[in-house]
């Protein structure tokens, strides 16, 4: 008898690489969550990218303003509604061609994001195209585990599946 190997037990014993560089994973602001997302996301095959506008909480490598690193391979994941500068921020993403944006945040009420990029000038239809919530549904509480949510649904686009667990 041969042995045929299944491309199901490869994946599984880590005889196969996850894709890589066909998708460029952009967290905004340094947060625990952004280094959960960067972390993850390395493993998984996305190129990974920190943007950190205020350069004293900048690490080093980080990109402080939306550059041409931003294309369309990016997903951009905003890991603070909070900060002050979610607007400007926002609005200078919008403007370059990445292929999805999301912001974290409750989705029983509108985001910050909404009115920061109103008063800023931007057209509602560019404000509807950042998603909210991110991830999938599995409640989660921690940094680490809004990362894998929010990872597992960005790896679902990526290999065409709807996500949650049809198959």
């Amino acid at each position: 008898m041969t042995y045929v190997p299944d491309p199901a037990c490869e994946v599984a014993h880590g005889d196969v690489r996850p894709e890589s560089g066909t998708r460029t994973l952009v967290a905004v602001f340094a947060s625990p969550v952004a280094g959960f997302l960067l972390s993850f996301g390395a493993e998984l095959g996305f190129r990974t990218l920190l943007l950190e506008p205020d350069p004293a909480r900048a690490p080093a490598g980080a990109l402080t303003s939306a550059g041409p690193e931003l294309d369309d391979t990016a997903d951009v994941v905003v890991t603070d509604h909070h900060r002050g500068e979610v607007g400007p921020v926002l609005r200078d993403i919008l403007a370059r061609p990445v292929r999805w944006v999301g912001i974290m945040g409750n989705p029983r009420h509108e985001g910050p994001h909404v009115k920061a990029l109103t008063e800023l000038g931007v057209p509602p239809e560019k404000i509807a195209q950042v998603h909210r919530p991110v991830g999938l549904n599995i409640g989660s509480r921690t940094p680490a585990e809004i990362a894998l949510a929010t990872l597992a649904g960005l790896l679902a686009d990526r290999n065409g599946r709807p996500g949650g667990f049809h198959f």
